[in-house]
């Protein structure tokens, strides 16, 4: 994305009334609608709602659903695993590394491996981009922005001893930020595949969507797109019902059925 995702927001968003800074914490359904509070203590009124936000902030319980969602959606929104993996970005004033498309940190242990994506073979840039992931994410996340980064440019000197500082950095922190709370979901250890399938299953008139709602695609950005197509749909569907315009819901389409996976975003 040589752009960056920025583009594909604004293509997606155009002509849709979208406010920044309403973080919900309160969904109540009836049966003739929704009732969604946000923050400031501001209500709106729906027909339905499509909760698309991150695994992380499902789990933990930050968004308060009246009546209680059915134990099974519950049980989904537990067993499904939620990760971490950060970017901790460097910017050099030249090019010092091989023209690969990654640099791997291998050491003793898996806590210590991580990986440099070269983003200077996309974009032209002299940029490296540090990824670490699981419990060594966690930990970074601890440290201050500059600490993160001189800990990421010791592991590029093992790699590259004659490796210059960088001139400019940015660092995620997706494992605390509350509108994260993690990267992206993954099959825990035991549990089944179809936990994805039963996260996506709607709840009377709440739809659900986003990567961990996506049985073929977990953790990617076409899941995420993919489950929001269908819940659109399922959405419109159930109010072209409610006000008679349809006799009869019709099925809900799987991902592999009548759906165009952007597997080409990266055009728009």
């Amino acid at each position: 994305m040589v752009r960056g995702y920025l583009p594909v927001i604004n293509t997606l968003a155009k002509g849709i009334d979208i406010r920044l800074s309403h973080r919900v914490t309160n969904i109540v359904r009836r049966y003739t609608g929704v009732k969604v509070t946000v923050e400031d203590g501001t209500t709106f009124a729906a027909d339905a709602v499509i909760v698309a936000v991150p695994l992380g902030v499902l789990k933990a319980k930050n968004i308060k659903f009246e009546p209680r969602l059915p134990e099974w959606k519950e049980a989904a929104i537990d067993e499904l695993g939620v990760g971490i993996e950060n970017k901790i970005i460097l910017h050099f004033d030249k090019v010092f590394w091989p023209n690969v498309e990654f640099l791997g940190v291998v050491a003793d242990t898996s806590y210590h491996c991580s990986y440099f994506l070269n983003l200077h073979k996309a974009t032209g840039h002299s940029v490296l981009v540090y990824m670490p992931a699981g419990q060594l994410a966690r930990d970074i996340e601890k440290m201050s922005d500059e600490a993160a980064v001189e800990f990421a440019f010791m592991q590029l000197k093992k790699i590259l001893p004659e490796a210059c500082a960088p001139i400019q950095y940015l660092v995620s922190r997706w494992g605390t930020d509350v509108n994260t709370l993690g990267s992206y979901s993954y099959d825990a250890v035991g549990m089944s595949h179809d936990l994805y399938e039963r996260l996506r299953v709607p709840v009377d008139n709440i739809f659900f969507a986003g990567e961990a709602a996506s049985m073929s695609y977990p953790g990617s950005i076409h899941g995420a797109f993919s489950t929001g197509q269908m819940a659109a749909e399922d959405c419109r569907m159930r109010v072209l019902e409610r006000y008679g315009e349809l006799n009869l819901l019709q099925p809900v389409m799987g991902e592999e059925a009548g759906l165009c996976v952007p597997l080409l975003i990266t055009r728009l």
